[in-house]
């Protein structure tokens, strides 16, 4: 079994799924005792949040390749950011690291073309939603369309991010809202939805929306673990 290493805290809420999704598919996949071998570096997530909100993404691409090699130094044979946000500085750790980055879009997109779908919704933060380093991966990769909120319902969408999600806040109201911002998005030709944010399936699933819901944590983990088990 190769070694799994996770750039986390970004919240740490989120990595917390993370590292219970990728030692159930290895309980799954594995049976008896098994547990999967992962690495973890946490970060201190006020300070990632500051560099993101002062657009420093070239201080926060130092910082997480630094933390990545460490992880690779470490025996690391792959690295997973636990973050759509942070793929932003994808392209600065896959240069650093000799061993491969597993990009959170790939999996997520290869499971939509699967489903023979071709125009997706997403929520994430206003980062994933409004820049181009997620949306045109899957534009140019996989010949997928993403669709996202108005401008209003983008700033909702990340306010409930980091002043509930990120806390471990769950909040009824906000998933109503959440909810009703989908359906607009459905309303507008979405085929599926997209919880481009890791902790947006603390508050979203498939029993909220009525087209296919791709959890990018957890089509994530899946990916860490078929490389791991490869």
């Amino acid at each position: 079994m190769k070694t799994i290493g996770l750039l986390g805290g970004m919240s740490w809420e989120s990595t917390a799924i993370y590292y219970k999704k990728i030692n159930e598919i290895i309980r799954q996949q594995l049976g008896g005792l098994h547990s999967a071998k992962v690495l973890l570096y946490s970060f201190d997530f006020e300070e990632i949040a500051k560099m993101q909100t002062h657009g420093d993404w070239q201080q926060a691409a130092a910082v997480l390749s630094d933390a990545a090699l460490i992880l690779e130094g470490a025996g690391a044979d792959a690295v997973l950011i636990c973050s759509n946000t942070m793929h932003m500085v994808y392209p600065q750790l896959a240069e650093a690291l000799k061993i491969p980055v597993i990009h959170i879009a790939d999996p997520t997109a290869a499971a939509i073309q699967q489903r023979g779908l071709k125009k997706v919704g997403l929520l994430a933060t206003r980062f994933t939603m409004e820049q181009d380093f997620y949306i045109q991966r899957f534009k140019n990769h996989y010949q997928i369309e993403v669709i996202v909120p108005g401008h209003d319902d983008r700033r909702l969408v990340h306010d409930i991010i980091y002043d509930e999600l990120c806390k471990g806040i769950v909040n009824d109201t906000s998933m109503h809202q959440y909810v009703h911002i989908i359906q607009k998005l459905i309303d507008s030709g979405a085929q599926a939805i997209v919880l481009g944010c890791t902790e947006i399936g603390m508050l979203i699933n498939q029993t909220n929306v009525a087209v296919p819901v791709f959890d990018t944590t957890y089509l994530h983990a899946q990916a860490a673990v078929k490389f791991c088990l490869i």
